[in-house]
């Protein structure tokens, strides 16, 4: 794709998204996506075919902890530290207006 082609196509998409890109930022992120895509060419020139596909470069395996019943915090506990509480629960100051 050609520079002036490119940045067209980012005005483009700049203006679907809603964004307003002065002319440096424009300049800017031109030359950055299209450093991204030379890149990508570039990737393409690499021999893949005995390479397994991955979905991360790294082995990556859950790792599960026992579930096991645990001592919880009490309600005294919980509400120690707050600055008000109404029966089961803390009380906020109201912020919507009763009509």
């Amino acid at each position: 794709m050609e520079k002036q082609d490119f940045k067209n196509q980012l005005k483009k998409t700049a203006h679907l998204a809603r964004l307003y890109l002065t002319p440096e930022e424009e300049e800017l992120f031109s030359r950055q996506l299209q450093s991204i895509l030379d890149y990508f060419n570039k990737l393409q020139e690499l021999d893949t075919t005995n390479v397994e596909p991955m979905a991360h470069v790294l082995p990556l395996s859950n790792v599960w902890r026992e579930d096991e019943v645990r001592k919880s915090i009490s309600k005294e506990e919980i509400f120690m530290n707050a600055p008000e509480v109404e029966e089961d629960g803390f009380k906020i100051p109201r912020i919507l207006k009763r009509e």
